[in-house]
């Protein structure tokens, strides 16, 4: 089964998408910070992760740039799935290496569509 790291503060959207992935077939793992997620990656590698921007502590777009930099990481798909809805934001995205950006609240078919594209 393909495993998702999913980096949300948000209880209610956490257990939302954890959901929808579930009824796709994934297997998530849930953590709440950068922080939480980069002692997670050191357990347990991820096929995908979904990334909140707004989190305790380090930003969302700052732990994309480590992901992206990181030898060992920076080969598994970062998708941000955040409120902040401007092209200057999915910019910052961009540069800070996520492979794609998705606007909350998603909707089910959007978001198995988008993680399938990069782990099926």
């Amino acid at each position: 089964m393909k495993k998702v790291l999913l980096v949300e503060d948000s209880l209610t959207e956490s257990e939302k998408m954890t959901r929808y992935l579930e009824q796709g077939g994934y297997s998530v793992y849930e953590v709440r910070s950068g922080e939480e997620a980069q002692l997670r990656l050191k357990q347990q590698k991820p096929d995908l992760i979904l990334l909140d921007l707004i989190l305790p502590g380090q930003s969302g777009f700052e732990f994309c740039r480590k992901l992206k930099a990181d030898p060992i990481t920076k080969a598994i798909p970062v998708v941000i799935c955040s409120t902040k809805n401007t092209d200057v934001d999915k910019t910052w995205g961009t540069m800070s290496g996520a492979d794609a950006y998705l606007i909350k609240p998603v909707d089910e078919n959007t978001l198995l569509q988008t993680v399938n594209k990069f782990i099926r």
